[in-house]
């Protein structure tokens, strides 16, 4: 049988190997259900991005200068990481409730909760710009602590409700994306904006500054998301979103969906290998200022650029690792190899920190954020194969879940490790762990149920081609329609 296929819209046309371009339906006939790819899906991850930037950027704003705020504040280094762990303690509780809402109540009300936790957040900082509130700015923290919850495991879900699926692995990565910029804006802005000053009273003005610049920031992102952040697409883009969404419009139970994927044995090892690598940078970015004062006195603004080149680094690992995906689709081996050269950063950075040569702490750190930030994406991509068709946001959820109990154990005993035997110790206490890490990972079944299920869909019209030509000999048109 012969389908013709016929397009009312004028603008990208279907391409040669039959894969639609954005703009079109794919209308195949047979039992294939009808599918879209729609332009604005780059504005709405775009948008998601620019959020999570600005939520980011909160998380770490402290940390990089965390002996001015220790003055400031006068309180000790354990408070200020405190305004760190925040936000890995907030999302232990509250996870399972926001993906419940996610699945409820979709991605545009999770934007929009989010969004206004953020935006309170930062003008609640903005009140404490004093030496006697620094359980204002722990409040202030607290909110977009909050707010992390309802983003930090959507891209998975965004990727796959928006794109196709030759681009869910770029998408989920420019998702990330996001939220490595806004770390790396983190690490960059706060040293340039309040320096080590001995002035009190100025230096209340320059975080004073800092915080109004946050507050006008997450407004604005928030009354763009209000505008323009839409739900979902009429038509899914990809045959396998399609049957998600008939699978889990009846009969879907989110406490089962949760047993599920506590008995898969494949997933439960990828959590527990991603908390590990997660929770490894958590550690490494929330110390980095005491971890790089010790060696090199008075470069707070040298640590916050070294933080910068970790994440800038990472962004482009995360992105060159998620159209590595899209084109292979190997989604063990890359984890595997990215995380063995994760150990082998690590390993570089621990024993190379103490030479002396701040342009060599500059390289290996970089070196290392190109495979442990890159890394990110690959867990969210690999989680969704292995549970397909369990819901992305609860995937992503015990993911970063993980990522933040490891988070929390590492930054108090690398604390520890660092203010008792030197960076060292510290240091080699986390390389321990990705060893373990990455021997787990060895042992994760790849069993790509997501890629399985598109294939499916791809073959069934070809055989149902094939029966109905010799039942009928000859040549039945069947027209789909384009808008």
């Amino acid at each position: 049988m012969k389908c013709d296929q016929n397009t009312n819209e004028t603008g990208p046309e279907l391409r040669k190997d039959g894969k639609i371009q954005a703009g079109t339906v794919n209308g195949d006939c047979g039992s294939a259900l009808p599918t879209r790819l729609y332009r604005r899906r780059w504005v709405i991850v775009l948008l998601f991005s620019t959020y999570s930037l600005s939520n980011a950027y909160q998380w770490i704003q402290y940390g990089i200068i965390s002996n001015i705020i220790m003055r400031f504040y006068d309180v000790d280094g354990f408070a200020v990481d405190w305004l760190s762990m925040i936000y890995m303690l907030a999302y232990i509780p509250f996870i399972f409730p926001v993906t419940w809402l996610l699945e409820k109540r979709g991605l545009r009300f999770t934007a929009l909760v989010a969004n206004a936790l953020n935006c309170a957040g930062t003008w609640i900082k903005v009140a404490s710009a004093r030496p006697d509130l620094f359980w204002v700015t722990m409040l202030g923290q607290s909110a977009c602590a909050l707010a992390q919850v309802f983003i930090l495991g959507i891209p998975s879900n965004l990727a796959s409700v928006w794109f196709g699926s030759d681009e869910v692995s770029t998408a989920c990565s420019i998702g990330v994306f996001g939220n490595q910029l806004g770390i790396a804006i983190g690490f960059l802005v706060p040293p340039i904006l309040v320096p080590n000053v001995s002035d009190v009273d100025e230096l209340a003005h320059h975080i004073r500054f800092m915080f109004y610049i946050s507050a006008g920031v997450a407004t604005f992102i928030f009354v763009l998301v209000v505008i323009v952040f839409q739900e979902r697409p009429e038509i899914p883009p990809t045959q396998s979103q399609a049957q998600a969404r008939i699978s889990r419009s009846s009969d879907y139970s989110y406490m089962s969906s949760i047993w599920r994927l506590l008995r898969n044995k494949a997933f439960m090892l990828l959590v527990i290998t991603y908390g590990l690598n997660v929770g490894c940078f958590y550690a490494i970015s929330t110390l980095l200022n005491r971890t790089i004062i010790k060696h090199y006195p008075g470069e707070e603004v040298n640590a916050g650029r070294i933080g910068l080149t970790i994440v800038i680094a990472g962004m482009a690992g995360s992105l060159i690792c998620g159209l590595w995906l899209d084109k292979t689709k190997t989604y063990k081996q890359t984890t595997l190899v990215v995380y063995i050269l994760s150990l082998v950063g690590m390993l570089v950075y621990t024993f190379t920190l103490n030479l002396g040569r701040l342009w060599a702490v500059f390289v290996t750190a970089g070196s290392l954020g190109f495979f442990m930030t890159g890394y990110l994406p690959l867990g969210f991509e690999f989680a969704v194969e292995l549970t397909f068709p369990e819901s992305e946001g609860t995937s992503s959820g015990l993911l970063n879940c993980s990522a933040q109990i490891f988070g929390i154990i590492f930054t108090i005993g690398q604390g520890k490790l660092i203010d008792k035997w030197g960076t060292l110790a510290g240091n080699v206490f986390l390389c321990v762990f990705l060893l373990i890490g990455t021997i787990m990972t060895g042992f994760i079944k790849s069993d790509l149920q997501r890629q399985k299920a598109n294939q499916q869909a791809e073959v069934q019209p070809v055989s149902h081609t094939e029966s109905m030509t010799v039942q009928n000999y000859g040549a039945t048109a069947c027209s789909s329609s384009h808008e």
